[in-house]
């Protein structure tokens, strides 16, 4: 199926869910995560924040949880056309983007890049790990600036069952997919 149609069709399952689903699915997948990848006190995590109003997963409550175990927390912001890291910490102040995303104020980048996990948001992605956003590209650019062996972890509703028909040789896939159900590695195409 091709990007522009899975991007359809996976915006109106979002859509079709209800703030409490949302909610409680977004709850199952960072309980996932914490147990298959065992964040720890000084690790360097980058995740975005949600946009609600595409009821994107919820990281909220994943980002305190991190905080509160002396996890560092680093999140994207679109400066010009370019996406930079800023870390946050329990005192850091935000506003809203013109994108309805809840962004720190500063516009300091870190500059870090050798971030342990890279948590992303995916409206799809296939069962080659192969990825569907909203395409502006933001995140092939940023995934291009880190080491090779920077772990790219998707979060999604949704498992994979269709394959993505336009993949592009700029596209970077994610090295997993975390569901409310699965944890799904694409080194082996496999779940774990």
């Amino acid at each position: 199926m091709l990007k522009a149609d899975l991007r359809k069709k996976y915006m109106q399952k979002r859509k079709a869910l209800s703030t409490d689903e949302a909610f409680f699915l977004s709850e199952r997948i960072f309980e996932n995560l914490i147990k298959y990848f065992k964040p720890s006190i000084g690790q360097k995590i980058h995740i975005f924040l949600p946009i609600e109003k595409f009821k994107e997963i919820d990281t909220r409550t994943f980002v305190q949880y991190c905080l509160e175990q002396g996890i560092r927390i680093f999140v994207p912001k679109v400066v010009g056309e370019r996406l930079i890291s800023v870390e946050i910490f329990p005192d850091t102040k935000f506003e809203t983007s013109s994108w309805g995303i809840s962004e720190p104020v500063s516009n300091q980048d870190s500059g870090e890049q050798d971030f342990n996990f890279v948590i992303t948001p995916v409206l799809y992605c296939d069962p080659m790990g192969n990825r569907v956003g909203y395409g502006k590209g933001f995140y092939d650019g940023f995934f291009q600036s880190l080491p090779l062996v920077t772990k790219k972890i998707g979060v999604n509703y949704f498992s994979p069952d269709e394959l993505i028909d336009d993949t592009w040789e700029n596209d970077i896939a994610l090295d997993y997919l975390v569901t409310p159900a699965e944890v799904l590695s694409f080194f082996t195409g496999e779940g774990v």
